[in-house]
């Protein structure tokens, strides 16, 4: 038992616990959206990504259509790509491992696996948070989607506009520097002129494509890793 608690499964375990309980909300609020029960269950265990998840039901809770919801869930989803990346060079995982561990490649288990330091806990702690999440999220949106089908009118509860409220929530502790908070406030108001002058569920999806525009040009413009060394080397040779 000692030999299974290590701290990188520790970690994996408490992160777990707090990101499954979150399942609740989205699994109510997905009700609420107008999903049924085995819908959202099934975009739980299938999309997996809370950030994804909770922007496809605020375009549907918006009266966007199926199509915008999931264009919008999927650029978001895009990041799991180079969460893939990282942790198939890191870990190396055979070929009958990569399905399962990429369906677990989310935030959470990325995190806790590249903030190890020896190999073998940088497994564990992947493994850990992967899975774990990935059981209590699922366990967790069905306890929220039989919750949601008892509340009747989401109206009456407040919960029609608590989706976009839960997508605030999961991008707030992320502006953390003034770069961040300057694309919020963008974003912000691009949304804000496209919302009369488009259909619903377009709006997030012109604005995901003016931060991905935004993100590209920031990557040019930055000078190469064999520019800045030769810059460094052509400063320290000065006299």
């Amino acid at each position: 038992m000692t030999k299974f608690l290590t701290p990188a499964t520790k970690m994996g375990l408490s992160i777990s616990i707090a990101t499954g309980l979150y399942g609740i909300s989205f699994g109510a609020l997905s009700i609420a959206a107008g999903l049924n029960l085995w819908q959202t269950v099934a975009l739980s265990a299938l999309m997996f990504t809370g950030g994804s998840q909770f922007a496809f039901i605020g375009v549907i809770s918006g009266g966007g259509a199926g199509p915008a919801a999931f264009s919008a869930a999927s650029l978001l989803g895009v990041r799991n790509a180079v969460y893939g990346m990282q942790i198939k060079q890191t870990l190396r995982p055979r070929g009958v491992e990569v399905p399962w561990m990429a369906q677990v490649t989310i935030d959470e288990s990325t995190a806790v696996s590249l903030g190890q330091v020896q190999s073998s806990e940088k497994r564990r702690g992947f493994i850990t948070t992967g899975l774990g999440v990935y059981i209590l999220w699922n366990l967790f949106t069905l306890v929220g989607a039989l919750l949601g089908e008892r509340m009747g009118d989401p109206a009456v509860w407040g919960l029609d506009g608590a989706a976009v409220a839960a997508f605030i929530g999961l991008l707030w502790p992320r502006l953390t520097s003034v770069q961040p908070a300057m694309i919020a406030v963008a974003a912000a108001i691009v949304t804000a002129l496209a919302v009369p002058l488009t259909a619903a569920g377009l709006p997030i999806l012109i604005t995901a494509l003016c931060a991905a525009l935004y993100a590209v040009m920031t990557v040019r413009k930055k000078p190469r890793a064999t520019e800045h060394s030769k810059l460094e080397r052509v400063n320290e040779d000065r006299p």
